[in-house]
């Protein structure tokens, strides 16, 4: 058996899924943000199996003992039965008990494989952290400042010449696109002390490579544009990429330090063709790059999952 956790209505865990049922395989998602509202989590210190279960998106009760490989997708999500608590307090009690609870059950009483495990994936997550293993594994990274003085901005700008700022962790809700920052002496104190931001050398180039690291297997994409941060505009030629065996040794490295089982990772290339990281997300979003590259990207998934699940079958 196969569990997600993730949120309610992912199409990536829902796509997932489908294709590892279509080979005739268990696979189950556990909704991290329904908890909450419903009977979905039980759990008994006599350790007598069976005595933890959770309830599946499915509406279908199961016991993590019995699951191969646990797909840690998108475990901290707040509660939607929490958005009508009374007040901030008992919304507070609401979210953390729900995500305690399932958190607490998956780690006492599931024994299988963790893709990845729920230290690595928040351990990697940390942006600054990611840029000393992967400059540790011999990547070229930007000149970075993570910093709330606005004298440190404006001198660290004049060193690096032109300079970008991006959040250092981000928020839910509309995505905070990566921006020039060009005059910090013009921006009031106040401004850079309400919260620490992250302020990088600008990397010149118009490549842009996105690595989908399954396991030992990596599908790239590369994206060819002008803008700072491809995100916004997919409608820029976005194809296949060969990952030059050395660069895959590399990556591969990092993740292993890392302790990751998967990642999606964002380089850019120099005109001269260097690779420079930018970042890993442990758990990122693949699944636009299919129709786009013509890249099986949840085959492949799927593929990897089931890969895992097989050897821990066979005890390997």
């Amino acid at each position: 058996m196969i569990l997600s956790v993730s949120v309610h209505e992912d199409l990536h865990a829902l796509a997932v899924q489908h294709a590892v049922r279509r080979r005739g395989r268990e696979f189950h998602v556990v909704e991290s943000d329904t908890i909450g509202g419903r009977q979905t989590v039980s759990w008994r210190s006599d350790g007598a199996f069976g005595s933890s279960t959770v309830m599946t998106a499915d509406g279908v009760r199961v016991a993590p003992e019995e699951a191969d490989v646990l797909w840690w997708r998108r475990p901290r999500a707040d509660q939607t039965v929490a958005a009508s608590a009374a007040g901030a307090h008992e919304r507070s009690l609401v979210n953390n008990d729900c995500r305690g609870a399932l958190g607490g059950i998956l780690a006492a009483s599931f024994h299988g494989e963790w893709i990845s495990t729920a230290d690595a994936t928040d351990r990697a997550a940390d942006k600054v952290y990611q840029l000393v293993v992967a400059r540790d594994a011999g990547f070229r990274v930007p000149r970075t400042l993570v910093s709330q003085s606005r004298e440190e901005v404006i001198a660290f700008t004049r060193e690096v010449g032109r300079a970008i700022v991006k959040p250092v962790v981000g928020a839910r809700g509309p995505s905070l696109w990566t921006r020039r920052i060009d005059t910090p002496e013009t921006f009031p104190t106040s401004s850079f002390e309400v919260c620490p931001a992250t302020y990088q050398e600008y990397i010149e180039g118009r490549h842009h490579v996105r690595l989908n690291c399954f396991g030992d297997r990596v599908y790239a994409a590369l994206i060819e544009t002008d803008e700072l941060d491809w995100r916004p505009d997919l409608e820029v030629p976005i194809h296949p990429w060969r990952v030059p065996d050395s660069l895959q040794r590399q990556v591969t490295t990092v993740l292993r330090r890392l302790g990751l089982r998967m990642g999606v990772v964002d380089l850019k290339l120099t005109p001269e063709g260097q690779p420079v990281w930018l970042e890993v997300n442990p758990q990122g979003q693949f699944l636009f790059l299919e129709p786009l590259t013509g890249e099986p990207l949840t085959e492949h998934f799927a593929d990897f999952l089931l890969s895992v699940e097989e050897k821990q079958d066979h005890g390997i």
